[in-house]
């Protein structure tokens, strides 16, 4: 059965824009990646001296199991060299469960929704973007809490988000690019084929 998560990016370590990247291409091999905000450039958290990150909301559907779903993103993190230190210190990439459709988990391996969602601008502006009725597990909606964090410092990328528009027409263009090549392909064989019995 498959359930609709979303999922938190971010990255403020190196080349933000290829660590995003792909993080949402191995995202797509954990299920159909069926929405992806816009990208945010956001103030650190604690340490100021940080690069500010790079944030965005992935929305997946999934047949993993939340656990499994944790898991695959850590083991994400890992390949991308994300090194776990510190709280609050820079990464490479920073993947998280911000919701589960409509589950509440709370134990000492994973909690969902996410415990600080609702207080972070950087997640709730994408995942409003990406998922609009997106709600917690009691039906409130989470774009009622974006009133009380309108202080923290959030910018819209607009030049990312006609990256992902260009990403997005290509795929549209794929089944025909496929077709272009691969009967390209047929034609130049049966055309080296002529020239062979000849």
């Amino acid at each position: 059965m498959l359930t609709r998560a979303a999922i938190g990016l971010g990255s403020n370590l190196g080349d933000r824009v290829a660590h995003l990247e792909a993080a949402i291409e191995s995202l797509s091999l954990l299920g159909n990646v069926a929405c992806l905000s816009s990208w945010y450039e956001t103030a650190p958290i604690g340490d100021s001296a940080q690069e500010p990150y790079l944030n965005a909301v992935a929305i997946i559907e999934t047949e993993l199991s939340p656990l499994n779903l944790m898991g695959a993103l850590h083991e994400i993190e890992r390949h991308q060299g994300r090194e776990r230190r510190e709280r609050w210190d820079s990464r490479t990439i920073d993947l998280d469960i911000l919701l589960y459709g409509r589950l509440s988990i709370s134990d000492d391996e994973l909690v969902v929704p996410h415990p600080e969602l609702t207080a972070r601008r950087f997640a709730l502006e994408p995942l409003v973007e990406a998922w609009p009725d997106a709600a917690l597990p009691d039906g409130t909606f989470i774009e009622t809490f974006l009133p009380n964090v309108q202080d923290q410092s959030v910018e819209r990328i607009e030049t990312l988000q006609r990256t992902q528009d260009l990403y997005k027409d290509l795929s549209r263009w794929a089944p025909f690019i496929v077709f272009l090549i691969v009967g390209l392909g047929s034609v130049l064989v049966w055309w080296g084929f002529g020239i062979f019995l000849h």
